[in-house]
């Protein structure tokens, strides 16, 4: 349990999970990422039509695929069926992640940042841009996943990392490791 601290002194240590919904002409997209606590990176993204397990087991073999040191991190979650169901809950077992869970009752601040994060992308790519009623989803992938991946990751300003984007703090952070020798 992470108990609402969203922080991490590492990279993929400990990281946070949800879902959104948007609405597209042709139906609702359903978008699952991972968040790094470390430097809010999305290291792990998803989107479908339904917002079923497969959906939040995609985003975690993503994730680890990219990143293969996310063994023995914790990713936290709220209690949707999605996260208690065995179909992820074996993904976790099967790439050596374990599991955190928002407290009983479901406080809603057990999962603040991914909220937080939900509005932030709806206010930057969507509300003021596009009309996502107007796009289709697969429109809207597309443009999800380059506002994570290309402009979020790698060059979106960020206060909680000192004024750097994700990127720049996780290999400022690497560098800053004694070398191998």
């Amino acid at each position: 349990m992470i108990k609402r601290d969203f922080t991490s002194e590492e990279p993929l240590k400990k990281c946070i999970t949800d879902i959104t919904e948007i609405k597209a002409k042709d139906g609702k997209l359903y978008v699952s990422a991972i968040f790094d606590c470390f430097d809010i990176s999305v290291i792990g993204l998803s989107m479908d039509d339904n917002m079923k397990a497969a959906l939040c087991v995609n985003t975690v073999t993503n994730a680890y695929k990219s990143y293969p040191k996310l063994k023995g991190a914790i990713i936290h979650s709220d209690r949707g069926s999605q996260y208690t169901s065995e179909e992820y809950r074996k993904t976790l077992e099967k790439y050596g992640i374990r599991q955190s869970m928002n407290s009983a009752g479901g406080r809603c601040h057990d999962n603040a940042r991914c909220e937080s994060m939900w509005a932030r992308m709806k206010e930057e790519l969507l509300y003021h841009r596009y009309n996502p009623e107007k796009m289709t989803k697969e429109e809207l992938k597309t443009l999800i996943w380059r506002y994570y991946m290309s402009y979020w990751n790698n060059r979106r300003i960020c206060s909680a990392n000192g004024g750097l984007p994700p990127m720049i703090k996780r290999r400022r952070f690497e560098q800053s490791l004694p070398q191998a020798v």
